[in-house]
């Protein structure tokens, strides 16, 4: 997937969750590059800057807002900013996430899994319906929300992870019906291991053997990168993929072929 109109973005703003690091991170480096205005959000306000540095230093327009995505509140301010500062926002990425250690299900405590509901979940819903109030009173618009391989098959020792994440597909397919005649495109990626900051604090909870099961699990036997989930979304956030809506791509190696 390439975007071969490098001008798609100029001028057109993208809001971010979780643009800390990882995916969110990349992503956002390079809309900038493309030209795009960009607003970040996270709760790690000492390592975004590293990444508000990097977009400052390829010209583009950036904003951080500090969110608490399972916070309405913040969620609500949040978009609030990002339209005083750029007049509308183009596309929506939700990729604010947690993660916990692999516990088995009896095991895990339910703070974890209320937790994993507060971001995963209600973070996206609160997003998800700014984003719809805001797109459809300029007519238009794109949501991107990053769910999981372990939102469309099962995940041992992460259960309540992958029922948020099933739950973020539901959500997005929903959406994507509902509002398609508005002009607003909805879709998901669903990475499988990539990595990022959540996948080796993952790995650090593991034994060896574990972490080699990890990284075999993909027919590719390694670790997506960033950037490859980057690419991606960013043509999901193009015009190129015009007709593309209710859509979960996956991104996975080969891993669910």
């Amino acid at each position: 997937m390439q975007v071969l109109n490098t001008q798609a973005f100029v001028g057109k703003t993208i809001l971010i969750t979780g643009g800390a690091g990882g995916i969110g991170a990349q992503t956002a480096l390079s809309l900038a590059k493309l030209g795009a205005n960009i607003v970040l959000s996270d709760i790690d306000d000492d390592a975004v800057q590293v990444t508000m540095g990097h977009l400052i230093e390829t010209g583009a327009k950036a904003l951080y807002v500090h969110t608490d995505v399972s916070d309405v509140e913040q969620v609500s301010a949040l978009f609030t900013q990002a339209v005083e500062a750029f007049g509308r926002i183009d596309v929506v990425l939700n990729n604010a996430g947690v993660e916990y250690a692999p516990t088995p299900t009896h095991l895990t405590d339910d703070d974890l899994f209320l937790t994993n509901i507060d971001i995963n979940l209600k973070g996206v819903w609160y997003c998800v319906k700014a984003a719809l109030n805001i797109m459809l009173a300029q007519k238009g618009g794109q949501i991107i929300n990053v769910a999981s391989v372990a939102g469309l098959r099962s995940a041992p020792l992460i259960s309540g992870y992958s029922a948020t994440k099933h739950a973020v597909v539901g959500l997005t397919k929903s959406v994507a019906v509902e509002y398609a005649r508005a002009n607003i495109r909805v879709n998901a990626v669903c990475p499988s291991f990539i990595d990022t900051p959540m996948v080796q604090r993952t790995l650090a909870h593991m034994d060896e053997r574990g972490q080699k099961s990890i990284i075999g699990a993909s027919p590719m036997k390694r670790l997506g990168q960033p950037q490859e989930i980057a690419n991606a979304i960013v043509w999901l956030a193009s015009d190129e993929s015009s007709f593309m809506n209710g859509h979960c791509l996956t991104l996975d190696g080969g891993m669910l072929a």
